[in-house]
């Protein structure tokens, strides 16, 4: 039946009279079968999924910051990151096995991995960080500037990556020079100590990976959260390297995958 309303609406209509809606909740292999029955077979790039939701802003950071949607990192740098930011995730509720993985490697090695967790509550992830940020709802900016202000302070930053691998670091130098922890501590009515010593934290770490969720990306300014905390990793050239990069933990299960075969209307396979 199916088939047969298929083709009686596409000789009727033509093929983008028909349109395909998935989600996170399928496999990779059954996104790129249906994305390629839609594009390749069908004729129509009416192909869309729960990713244009709950992932357009990490979707338009990654493209910004790195010319791809694609985390430079995966769930096996946990295991080797000395420094856990955590940041717009409660990750214990809503990544459970993520989580579980965030606690064996800081008992794997509890004095050589440092967990930070940004949260307005006090959630059962930010009782089991080391340094718990209680941020003020909608401030998250401010906050990752004044990190980034700290870092530059404090000079750990990789000139020699930002050199070869980055653009427009005299700029961002200059955009955060008003993010003072002082100035920040107002806006996000977190203790400038605590500022302080969260990017000490992530700046001195051999490696630190970060990890962001919803709470980033639900936002009118969500793609400048995720650019600012791609900035942290870019300016400390931790990035590209074992235990090191800004992942972005997507809201259903497969929605990176789907977005890795082209599960958008405006996307091929590979991020083409």
């Amino acid at each position: 039946y199916l088939t047969s309303r298929f083709r009686q609406i596409i000789d009727k209509h033509g093929p983008d009279a028909i349109a395909f809606y998935g989600s996170g909740q399928l496999t990779t292999e059954e996104y790129y079968i249906a994305n390629k029955l839609a594009k390749g077979f069908l004729g129509t790039n009416n192909f869309d999924t729960n990713s244009r939701l709950c992932m357009a802003s990490a979707v338009a950071g990654y493209v910004s910051s790195f010319g791809a949607d694609g985390p430079p990192c995966s769930y096996s740098d946990i295991d080797a990151a000395n420094c856990l930011f955590l940041i717009g995730t409660n990750t214990a509720d809503c990544h459970p096995v993520v989580y579980r993985r965030i606690k064996q490697r800081k008992l794997s090695a509890p004095d050589e991995v440092t967990i930070i967790c940004v949260d307005p509550r006090r959630t059962e992830t930010a009782d089991f960080a080391d340094l718990h940020l209680p941020i003020r709802p909608g401030t998250d900016i401010a906050l990752l500037n004044a990190m980034l202000y700290v870092l530059l302070d404090a000079d750990l930053i990789d000139r020699e990556f930002i050199s070869q691998h980055a653009n427009g670091f005299a700029d961002l130098s200059k955009s955060v020079k008003n993010y003072a922890p002082k100035i920040v501590e107002e806006i996000c009515a977190i203790p400038e100590c605590l500022i302080v010593e969260a990017a000490l934290i992530f700046g001195k770490a051999k490696n630190a990976l970060s990890l962001r969720s919803m709470g980033v990306n639900q936002s009118s300014v969500g793609v400048h959260k995720n650019n600012a905390i791609n900035n942290l990793h870019l300016v400390t050239g931790k990035i590209g390297k074992p235990g090191c990069g800004p992942f972005s933990l997507t809201g259903q299960p497969n929605a990176m995958g789907g977005r890795e075969v082209g599960g958008l209307s405006h996307m091929l396979p590979g991020y083409r």
